[in-house]
């Protein structure tokens, strides 16, 4: 009571409010939060269900890999494609659960550097596949056809003349090409000639021959000569031999124990006795020399020696023939013309030419990568005659090309390079 006599009493209250709009707050966060765990605990059944799915897939899909690394199963391009999708597929699906978890699951992260290997993996079989499973489809289908061709042209392949003899109806078609080695001064010395020797004197071996012009395209220096072919492939005790006074042009020829070519700036022949060493020289009539109508892409070449069954010839122009080719052939032992034939190919229109049992052959180019054999003149009946016969190159400039009867190859000289080929004639 206090001095008046009422009754009083004291309540004490604290100096904030009640917190009621915290407590409404935290109970929307936690009804909120609630929500989530729920979506999460759904979403990771269904992580759970899709994660069993692609199990089962990433686990066919390495007995697959594993089968196409041990060879035990047969690669195709749609294998790889196959592989690669379902791959594409876990990839996204495991680098969605990476976002969702933030990487706090090992196991997730585990699956997704398998995936990664496996990826790699997938890439070089691929890759393998491509150049060697693919590409030893390709030589199996080539073999395949080449033999069928074989034994289409058995019959006549079987019919073949023998060598140095003309028991046949002409050239019915010319071999695959055969790199032999690149010439024995290097690659930067593109332009000249080679061969074997023609018209063996009796007793004598064979010889072969590498005539490689100087960087100029024009001089020849010098031949060098092997005794046999596994000399040359092994480059062996060869025998290099000076051309006296030079000579030019990759028209050269080495038949019976001499060496012919066109002299040096001079519409002459010269024979070089390989021997004794001495050097005959002699005019061919009105012959144009010095680059005036030279063959088709291959410079110098003004006088063209060509050996055959019948012996041996030079080809050439004259302005009178207006730059058209003349055959001429040589009377045996000496460099005097015994005959000469007057034919209406153009020789700049012809790439090169060669003789074939007194048949004149020449060549054009269709492309970088064949030949073609388009034109003959038979000089027994003085007959021209149109021709397809294809001749594949390995580069794209055929700087020489000649005829060998001992053997029925062409040698040519392919920038810088040295080829074969396998003449067959229909009988």
């Amino acid at each position: 009571m206090d001095a008046s006599g009422h009754c009083v009493c004291t309540v004490i209250l604290p100096d904030d409010t009640f917190p009621l709009r915290r407590i409404e707050l935290l109970e929307t966060s936690a009804r909120n939060l609630t929500l989530r765990v729920q979506r999460e605990m759904e979403k990771l059944q269904e992580y759970e269900q899709r994660l069993a799915w692609y199990e089962a897939k990433l686990q066919n899909a390495s007995r697959r890999l594993q089968l196409l690394e041990a060879g035990d199963l047969t690669p195709t391009e749609l294998d790889f494609q196959e592989l690669r999708k379902e791959i594409g597929e876990m990839e996204s699906f495991v680098g969605h659960l990476r976002s969702s978890l933030n990487g706090s699951d090992t196991t997730v992260e585990v699956v997704h550097r398998e995936l990664q290997n496996m990826s790699v993996t997938v890439s070089a079989l691929e890759s393998y596949d491509k150049h060697h499973v693919v590409a030893m489809r390709r030589e199996l289908t080539a073999l395949r056809q080449r033999l069928a061709e074989c034994q289409k042209d058995k019959p006549l392949l079987g019919r073949q003349p023998p060598m140095g003899t003309c028991d046949h109806q002409g050239i019915w078609r010319i071999g695959k090409p055969t790199v032999v080695q690149l010439n024995w001064r290097g690659a930067s010395y593109k332009a000249g000639a080679w061969g074997k020797e023609s018209a063996l004197r009796a007793g004598r071996k064979e010889r072969y021959w590498v005539a490689p012009l100087n960087l100029d395209g024009r001089r020849l220096d010098s031949v060098r000569l092997y005794g046999s072919y596994q000399d040359l492939l092994l480059a062996r005790n060869p025998t290099d031999q000076l051309i006296t006074g030079f000579g030019q042009g990759a028209g050269p020829a080495l038949y019976n124990g001499s060496f012919y070519y066109n002299c040096y700036n001079a519409r002459e022949l010269c024979r070089l006795d390989l021997e004794s060493g001495a050097v005959d020289r002699k005019a061919v009539p009105n012959a144009t020399f010095n680059n005036r109508f030279s063959y088709a892409g291959t410079s110098w070449q003004g006088l063209d020696l060509a050996a055959d069954e019948r012996g041996l010839w030079v080809l050439y122009a004259t302005e009178r023939s207006e730059g058209d080719i003349v055959i001429g052939r040589l009377s045996p032992g000496s460099l005097a013309l015994e005959k000469t034939w007057q034919t209406s190919q153009y020789k700049p229109a012809a790439t090169n030419a060669f003789m074939v049992c007194g048949v004149l052959y020449a060549t054009r180019a269709i492309s970088t990568r064949r030949e073609e054999i388009f034109y003959a003149y038979d000089t027994r009946t003085g007959r021209e005659s149109r021709l397809s016969l294809p001749l594949d190159k390995v580069t794209d400039v055929v700087r020489s090309l000649s005829y060998n009867p001992t053997d029925h190859k062409l040698y040519v000289f392919s920038d810088g390079y040295q080829l074969r080929y396998d003449v067959l004639f229909r009988p």
